[in-house]
């Protein structure tokens, strides 16, 4: 009801006095928020995770490792919310949802006998204030790359955001005091030394910094259906071999990242390993779609030209076929063309559909897209389920068919604010079940 009363009001006011005052109604909402539920926050130990690739998976590994710890945990990301063994599907198409729900959420997390919290947070979110009034332990930064430049203004801005989340450290009544076992008296900022961008947070303040890296898990193997690495805990001058079920850098990335926040809660080398060596995966993150076929189906969340680009090189010389769309409608132009030309570069066919065109002519974002393009004809295929079924009936045995940009996403959004219940792994899987009757 409310979202109808905002969208209308933003249809008649001047974009710019909207513009102003959003940022104002967001940041009041959050400290009514943190008022009414009683800042929940300084009850639980607060793991925040923000940067621009790989928040929801390493919340969601993060998440893993506690509760193998033993510790009952909340956890807010892109993907879902839970409280305990409780979980629901995140359909709100964001990962911080406005006004009263992360300090009602946390409230819920203190109620429900939660310890831990693992909480994803976005440069969008922090622009609006939704970051506010919230106490963490520790924060990471997976990485920091050009994002929301549209939203933002610009990437000075758009890592500025990022800094204020991880400024919250410096406000934070839990530091790290001499002698104490007390996990929230942790005060830490866990920063990526292999991304050029971790610079500007070496000037936050926080009782501790740790950096981590994929060259901490060396020598590592990157496979089509797994990672090779080798762990050495801080604990123990002992090297162990690790294979874990992810694929990719970018997920052993998020595993370093994950490693170095265990270790300065103190957890186990053996309960980390456990734990990484059994994880099978994330919804809508290098997932695969198994219906019987003989060939690959993979649905990943890959948005940005660097994502897109190391999501397609875990498939080395396959035959790939690849579906994807562009950006959403009126955000991020200046990339959709770099993202046509990483597919041209690495598909042997490129499909190009609808994403979610919000008030955008959807046939100029695939034309934007398309405009990369040089070296193949790409398909235009408006319909997203026309296009996978597309991609899915080409499909020979052992080729790879690659389904990018919404991952776990709930809905194709439109002009309007409408949108339509969507799951590209549904529609994937209900496309192969087609082609496999027809045999």
């Amino acid at each position: 009801m409310l979202d109808n009363i905002l969208f209308q009001i933003r249809k008649i006011i001047p974009e710019k006095l909207y513009a102003w005052a959003q940022p104002a109604y967001h940041q009041v909402m959050a400290l009514l928020g943190a008022l009414i539920y009683r800042f929940p926050s300084r009850k639980l130990t607060i793991i925040a995770v923000t940067g621009t690739k790989g928040k929801s998976s390493t919340t969601e590994i993060l998440n893993a490792i506690f509760e193998r710890a033993g510790y009952k945990t909340a956890l807010t990301n892109t993907i879902r919310f839970k409280l305990g063994s409780e979980s629901q599907d995140n359909l709100y198409k964001m990962s911080m949802p406005g006004r009263f729900f992360m300090q009602k959420f946390l409230r819920n997390a203190v109620s429900a006998g939660c310890t831990h919290a693992i909480l994803e947070m976005t440069s969008q979110g922090a622009l609006f204030g939704r970051h506010k009034y919230i106490t963490p332990s520790a924060v990471i930064v997976t990485n920091v790359s050009p994002e929301h430049i549209d939203a933002h203004g610009s990437f000075e801005n758009y890592i500025g955001c990022k800094v204020k989340i991880a400024k919250l450290l410096e406000k934070s009544s839990k530091k790290l005091q001499k002698g104490a076992n007390n996990q929230n008296n942790i005060n830490a900022l866990i920063l990526n030394s292999d991304d050029i961008n971790h610079k500007p947070f070496l000037e936050v303040k926080s009782l501790q910094k740790v950096m981590f890296s994929v060259n901490q898990l060396s020598p590592y193997k990157l496979k089509e259906n797994g990672i090779d690495f080798t762990y050495q805990s801080s604990q123990t001058p002992q090297k162990t071999p690790v294979t874990s079920p992810l694929s990719g850098l970018f997920n052993l990335s998020n595993i370093a990242a994950a490693i170095s926040c265990a270790e300065i809660f103190g957890i186990s080398q053996t309960i980390i390993i456990s734990t990484i060596s059994n994880f099978n995966g994330i919804k809508g993150r290098v997932e695969y779609v198994k219906a019987g076929q003989d060939f690959d189906v993979v649905v990943d969340y890959a948005h940005t030209p660097d994502s897109l680009e190391k999501f397609y090189q875990v498939f080395g010389e396959k035959r790939k076929i690849c579906v994807l769309g562009g950006t959403g409608g009126g955000r991020d132009r200046a990339k959709r063309a770099v993202m046509g030309a990483i597919a041209d570069q690495y598909c042997d066919e490129v499909i190009i559909t609808n994403e979610d065109p919000y008030d955008e002519d959807p046939m100029q974002i695939i034309n934007d897209v398309a405009s990369g393009i040089k070296e193949s004809k790409p398909k235009i295929i408006l319909d997203r389920r026309e296009a996978i079924a597309t991609a899915v009936a080409e499909a020979q045995t052992g080729d790879a068919v690659l389904i990018t940009g919404k991952g776990t996403d709930p809905y194709i959004m439109g002009a309007n604010g409408s949108k339509v219940l969507w799951s590209d792994v549904a529609v994937a899987r209900e496309e192969i079940q087609k082609k496999l009757n027809k045999i």
